[in-house]
């Protein structure tokens, strides 16, 4: 088992060496560790794959999206969301792009090529659990458990919204695969049927009365759409007739299930759509496979240490992709875990073997008339014929491969009138003999697309990438084998109903359809490139002999075979046939002579006979071999069987061509039954052709290229000029501003000369108030000083007139030189005070 770490890598091979699985089946192990820390591993949470079933989607713990194609072997990061997803959607109408269901309840729908966001939905209130995208791919519904909501991918809206009560909530809304209709299951076990366009209620499932209440949480649907299966807390699963609307059956698990988790339908290639295996995944991480109508377990995968956390099955059958307990990917080949039971059927020829010849064993007696022998008391010896050791000539023509009888296989055929479409694939690969070349088919599909057939899709358009690459990739093949299938127009036309049918084998599509060219197309090619007129007159002549008044009426209409026998044969009846019609024609086709499918051609004609006598024009019988016609298929069978037998030997075109002849093993035969001179010079005609074509379309791109650089000078010229116009009227508009500016600063400026003047004015005026002020108080300030002066001066005559002798000038008897002199003294004594004063200072 190996191992693969995607890492941080955004792309790379899922596997390193061609996986060859082991008993668990399991091809590959995908983790993905985290950056900082290898030994811890980022958990994936969610798988969904593309209706193909080649390549799906995971999206993991931290919002990563990664698309890993198995066949390719390839995977490629798409999308970084930056959260974890909760639901995936990759069956969109537009095959690249898919939808991804958010932690913020929202639901981003982004392209897996471009990497690019498309569209952003919300709405949802709760968590997104699942999303079902119909089968057309244009509608979606989004399921919360609290409400479901009905989306248009083409406009990306919201069309219809289905809210619920608070008590009831909602499992799980998804569409059928056939149909219009979405079925609803709430938690209350009930199940509703809706119709998607008008929503209109087509009924309801009875919730079974008797027995213990399920509690529905897993369910799946076959792809037929007709069998529902159901499953909850318990061990029992219901399984539901969506056409009858009944319980079918009540199947109950071993006791180790308790809870079934999730249940997923394994789709046979050949069933039809009608899955019998059932896969149930319960509580303890092991998925268990049942057959629904034996109620036999097949196989397990995943153990209790190994737990499996959810589980994916490929539309087509082929892969189960699990999600581990520990976040890991599983990838499973179905063959090898169904190799024990899905064996071919056993061989319907038995052949008793042994040494003694037991009870069972019939002794061959002689015819003749018996007579009773004489008693000679001898013992009379018996001699037992036993069947020879090596088989007759018939019988080995009739041994087919896988231990099946062509003679066997014909006798049912013709009492059911087809073979099992379970086992369809199977018979044919036997009849055809096929070798399965793989190295000479890998030898032609390594030389690439044959020229031939590089752009096949103009000529024959497909809607599905898928098959166009398919036929592209058979037809070239068959190019490289031989080089006429390169120039052979109908070929596609030819191929593509194989194509169709073995569209997941393109080996097998490549030996089917070279065995029937080798067979069935044997001379064809020799009237290259004219229709093979030797075929075609042999068709005629069986219609001469069986119908002459059908081909007079053709000839009167100047209808001829190339007209109503060639459409048919190039086309191997699949314009005139629905594809279940096809399949039955050919089985017949297959198991008689290759001279069956020109024989075929004629019955076809003549049990048409009726329409055809009343068509007169050509053009209504151009349309009447190129469409759908109103008949029995069978009857055009059992036509083909009595015109086998009645058509005389000298006109029969058994006698005319060789018997079947299987593909040798190994190598491919040489095929060269074709005039080569002309291939050839059609080949390089066509190459001749192809070369001027690509010197054509040189040249062509060389004008166009010249052509597109001088729209663009021509463009550039006409902008420069556009933005020279644009700066010249900036430039005036500029200039207009500046001029109104400068008026705007001259006015300013004589204000401010005018205003400098007042202000001068203004300063000069304080200025003077200023030196008044100042002045005024020099003056009081030196008034004040005087008066301080003055009351000192008085302060110091006082005090020193304090200390003076008084004189008594009252006492006449003494002499007074003052009074003498007959002047008062007192001013004489201020002055002299005042004197002394100022000394003392």
């Amino acid at each position: 088992m190996q191992t693969t770490d995607i890492g941080n890598k955004e792309e790379g091979k899922v596997w390193h060496r061609k996986p060859t699985p082991s008993n668990t089946g399991i091809m590959v192990t995908v983790i993905r560790s985290a950056a900082a820390y290898q030994s811890k591993t980022v958990r994936f949470l969610h798988v969904t794959f593309d209706t193909t079933g080649d390549s799906f989607l995971a999206g993991d713990h931290h919002g990563n999206i990664y698309v890993l194609d198995i066949t390719r072997n390839r995977f490629r990061l798409v999308q970084k969301t930056g959260q974890a997803c909760t639901a995936l959607a990759f069956n969109l109408r537009r095959t690249t792009e898919f939808l991804v269901a958010l932690a913020d309840y929202s639901i981003k729908c982004f392209d897996k090529d471009t990497k690019q966001l498309v569209s952003w939905m919300r709405g949802h209130e709760g968590a997104v659990s699942s999303v079902s995208v119909h089968g057309s791919g244009r509608y979606a519904i989004s399921t919360s458990a609290d409400t479901a909501q009905l989306w248009d991918l083409d406009t990306f809206q919201r069309k219809r919204k289905l809210n619920v009560r608070q008590s009831v909530g909602i499992q799980r809304v998804f569409f059928l695969p056939l149909g219009n209709t979405i079925l609803s299951c709430f938690n209350d076990d009930s199940i509703f049927a809706w119709e998607s366009d008008t929503l209109f209620c087509k009924y309801q499932l009875p919730v079974p009365d008797e027995g213990p209440r399920i509690h529905y949480k897993a369910f799946a649907v076959t792809r037929d759409g007709k069998i529902l299966a159901a499953g909850g807390r318990s061990n029992l699963l219901h399984l539901w007739c969506l056409d009858t609307r009944q319980l079918l059956r009540v199947v109950q698990m071993p006791p180790k299930v308790r809870t079934v988790r999730q249940l997923e339908f394994l789709p046979d290639s050949f069933d039809g759509g009608a899955s019998q295996t059932l896969g149930v995944l319960s509580q303890d991480g092991v998925m268990r496979f049942i057959n629904i109508q034996t109620c036999k377990l097949l196989f397990n995968i995943g153990s209790h240490d190994d737990a499996i956390t959810s589980a994916t099955v490929s539309p087509n059958g082929r892969h189960i992709v699990t999600i581990m307990d520990n976040g890991s990917l599983n990838i499973y080949s179905v063959q090898c875990l169904t190799q024990d039971y899905n064996k071919p059927p056993p061989s319907l020829v038995k052949v008793v073997s042994g040494g003694e010849c037991s009870a069972l064993t019939m002794k061959v007696k002689s015819e003749g008339v018996q007579r009773p022998a004489k008693n000679s008391g001898r013992r009379v010896k018996t001699k037992v014929l036993r069947p020879p050791a090596v088989p007759m000539t018939e019988d080995k023509e009739n041994e087919l491969p896988d231990g099946l009888n062509k003679k066997r296989l014909v006798t049912l055929l013709k009492a059911f009138g087809e073979y099992p479409a379970k086992y369809r694939m199977f018979v044919w690969r036997s009849l055809l003999r096929l070798p399965e070349n793989h190295a000479a088919f890998s030898s032609l599909t390594d030389k690439g697309l044959h020229s031939a057939y590089l752009s096949i899709q103009e000529r024959y358009p497909i809607k599905s990438h898928k098959l166009q690459r398919g036929l592209q990739r058979v037809l070239s093949a068959l190019a490289h084998w031989a080089a006429i299938f390169g120039e052979t127009d109908y070929l596609p036309l030819m191929a593509f109903p194989f194509v169709k049918l073995f569209q997941n084998n393109p080996l097998l599509c490549f030996e089917v359809v070279s065995t029937t060219i080798v067979n069935w197309c044997q001379h064809w090619f020799e009237y290259f490139p004219n229709p093979p007129l030797n075929v075609l007159s042999m068709a005629e002549n069986v219609l001469a002999h069986h119908d002459k008044e059908l081909l007079q009426h053709l000839i009167d209409c100047g209808v001829t075979s190339q007209l109503y026998v060639w459409p048919l044969l190039e086309t191997l009846f699949s314009e005139v046939l629905t594809r279940d019609e096809w399949l039955k024609l050919f089985d017949n086709v297959f198991s008689n002579h290759p001279a069956f499918l020109l024989v075929s051609v004629v019955s076809y004609v003549t049990c048409c006979r009726a329409p055809l006598l009343l068509c007169s024009h050509k053009e209504d019988f151009e349309y009447f071999f190129h469409h759908r016609n109103n008949l029995d298929v069978s009857s055009v069978i059992k036509e083909t069987y009595r015109l086998m037998e009645s058509t005389p030997a000298d006109i029969h075109p058994r006698n005319m061509l060789d018997d079947f002849q299987p593909l040798t093993r190994g190598q491919y035969p040489v095929f060269n039954k074709y005039p080569t001179y002309i291939v050839e010079y059609q080949s390089q005609e066509r190459e001749r052709i192809r070369q001027q074509e690509v010197d054509y379309l040189r040249e062509r791109q060389a004008v166009q290229e010249l052509r597109a650089k001088a729209v663009q000078r021509q463009a550039e010229d006409e902008a420069w000029y556009t933005q020279q116009e644009i700066l010249q009227q900036a430039e005036e508009k500029r200039r207009d501003i500046l001029q109104q500016e400068e008026s705007k600063l001259a006015e300013q400026r004589t204000r401010l000369t005018a205003m400098k003047r007042e202000l001068k004015v203004k300063e000069l005026q304080l200025m003077d108030a200023a030196r008044r002020r100042f002045l005024k108080q020099q003056q009081d300030q030196r008034l004040t000083d005087l008066h301080r002066l003055d009351e000192q001066i008085q302060r110091k005559v006082c005090f020193h007139f304090s200390h003076l002798p008084v004189f008594n000038i009252e006492r006449r008897d003494s002499f007074h030189p003052f009074i003498l002199c007959g002047v008062s003294i007192c001013p004489l004594l201020y002055i002299m005070g005042c004197l002394y004063v100022l000394y003392c200072i």
